[in-house]
């Protein structure tokens, strides 16, 4: 038990330099543990500086710290042997031979690179014994021994050059490199180890970012199939209620959703494929990183670092405009079901003044919802700006912040109304909408034609339609009587310039989900009068 106990945590003994069980360990000041060889060698690139420094944890130390053998490592490494030693076995298919069996070939577990040969654990004995081969350095089995040996000179290659970022062997130092900014692999290898690890996290950080991109892609696909289904459960609705005659009109919108949505997942579609492509490409180099970080071959390490970084670019994904075109046909969807409503109902809307007073609606102020700061007149017909410190009594439905008042009757199937203005320099807002508008606070959703609640017709010096926070102006002055027309189940809401003769100031379409109440903002100087029909 206490042998398995040893061989299942081997890893803790490994070297950090060589990244192999040690080869007559040694123990620095600050506790952890080389071989022999792999510290004399960082330290012996240390001298110039006259300090050195652990490559595990870098604490510095001065003067050069005399080595002493670790035992207890020793032992444990002895024991470690006789382990393996009672496992050998016969070399199979893909594992390394033992250069110096005869007859049947047994398993190769370690490589000598100053022999170039493998050896299974009897024949590799030597190495540990004899004094002359202790100094030879052992490294994991491998058939590729002769990619460490210099084709120039023959000789094994231990040294990076930085100048020509190439491995080389000690005598193309005094020749070809001569001069050149040379170091040890090893100690090159601690350098880039560092480089790869950065390396290594920004593969991870670019994958996790490319992974939640592909999630809104996946998101923004399901939003337009959303979409387009709500658009054409809508355009449904509206013309199961059209006659026979404009059943090409609806087949023609049905047509523009659906090319809308094809185009739509054509392109976001396209763009996953991109999106995939990267994060695989990314998966794959980051398995790369991973498999050259844990290699123990340093020369094979340094000759393939180069040629990986140079790899490691990463084009940029147009995501921003991506969205931005989205957002846009999204509302395009939107859009073929208005001009669906539309279609229905132009024919049957009114078209003279004596039209639209046979739906002419009486409207009385609710005096519940006026704002303080606004007086009523005594039939609840006219509102104006007063100011001053006077408050009405408290009520759940009394705007609280916002110059507003609402109707007391709701607007259903056909309405037509009509106001006189006096709009003050800030003018005012002539409005209708849902009963649920927020009365609290001063936020965009208290006021009216700032939230997806209301609409209005603002009539300053020049006229617009605002609705959900969104303007749009309308051409001409503003007048000082406005009719007011609603079509509750065609979508209709139409404001017009009322005189000796009927002027369309702006018409909307649109679906209304709920009861609709006529509205007014009234405020400094300001003030709104509803008109009797015979006036």
């Amino acid at each position: 038990m206490a042998e398995a106990s040893i061989s299942g945590d081997q890893d803790r003994f490994i070297c950090p330099v060589c990244l192999h069980l040690p080869n007559d360990p040694v123990t620095v000041p600050c506790g952890h543990s080389f071989c022999m060889v792999c510290i004399n060698g960082c330290w012996d690139q240390e001298d110039q500086r006259g300090v050195y420094s652990c490559p595990q944890c870098r604490e510095t130390f001065t003067p050069r710290p005399v080595l002493r053998r670790n035992y207890f490592i020793a032992e444990m490494l002895e024991k470690l042997k006789k382990i393996e030693g009672q496992a050998t076995s016969p070399a199979g298919p893909g594992d390394v031979e033992c250069d110096f069996c005869t007859g049947r070939k047994l398993k190769a577990v370690k490589s000598c690179v100053m022999c170039l040969a493998s050896f299974c654990e009897d024949h590799l004995k030597p190495h540990y014994e004899v004094p002359g081969l202790k100094k030879h350095k052992l490294v994991k089995a491998s058939n590729q021994l002769q990619e460490k040996i210099c084709s120039q000179h023959d000789k094994l290659i231990e040294i990076y050059c930085r100048t020509d970022q190439s491995c080389i062997c000690y005598l193309c130092t005094m020749h070809e490199h001569k001069g050149h900014d040379t170091v040890a692999a090893v100690a090159e290898r601690i350098q880039k180890q560092t480089e790869l690890n950065e390396l290594q996290r920004g593969f991870q950080q670019r994958l996790q970012e490319k992974e939640k991109k592909l999630q809104e892609l996946k998101e923004a696909v399901n939003t337009i199939k959303r979409s387009a289904q709500a658009a054409l459960e809508d355009n449904e609705k509206i013309f199961l209620e059209l006659i026979r005659s404009i059943e090409k009109k609806r087949s023609e919108v049905t047509e523009l959703i659906r090319a809308q949505e094809k185009a739509e997942l054509s392109k976001t579609n396209e763009l996953l494929k991109i999106l995939e492509q990267e994060i695989a490409d990314l998966k794959r180099r980051d398995t790369e990183v991973e498999q050259l970080s844990q290699t123990e071959d340093h020369i094979r390490f340094l000759q393939s670092f180069q040629t990986l970084c140079v790899s490691a670019g990463s084009k940029k994904f147009p995501f921003s405009q991506f969205f931005s075109d989205l957002r846009s046909n999204l509302e395009k969807l939107k859009a073929f079901t208005e001009q669906a409503a539309a279609f229905r109902n132009l024919p049957s809307e009114p078209k003279t003044r004596i039209q639209f007073l046979q739906c002419w609606h009486q409207l009385t102020l609710d005096p519940n919802t006026v704002y303080h700061s606004l007086g009523l007149s005594m039939d609840n017909r006219k509102v104006w700006w007063r100011g001053g410190l006077y408050r009405h009594s408290e009520h759940p439905e009394r705007f609280d912040s916002t110059p507003q008042v609402l109707c007391k009757e709701s607007l259903s199937g056909r309405c037509y109304w009509e106001v006189e203005l006096n709009g003050g320099e800030l003018g005012v807002l002539i409005s209708v909408s849902y009963k649920g508008i927020k009365r609290r606070g001063r936020g965009n959703e208290c006021v009216f034609g700032y939230n997806d609640q209301s609409w209005s017709l603002w009539c300053p010096s020049s006229p617009s339609l605002q609705h959900n926070n969104v303007k749009t102006l309308i051409s001409g002055q503003s007048p000082s009587r406005i009719g007011v027309y609603v079509d509750h189940s065609a979508g209709i809401l139409s404001f017009y310039s009322v005189s000796d003769t009927m002027t369309l100031l702006h018409t909307v379409h649109t679906t209304f989900t709920q009861p609709l109440y006529a509205g007014f903002w009234v405020y400094l100087g300001s003030s709104v009068n509803l008109c009797d029909p015979a006036k």
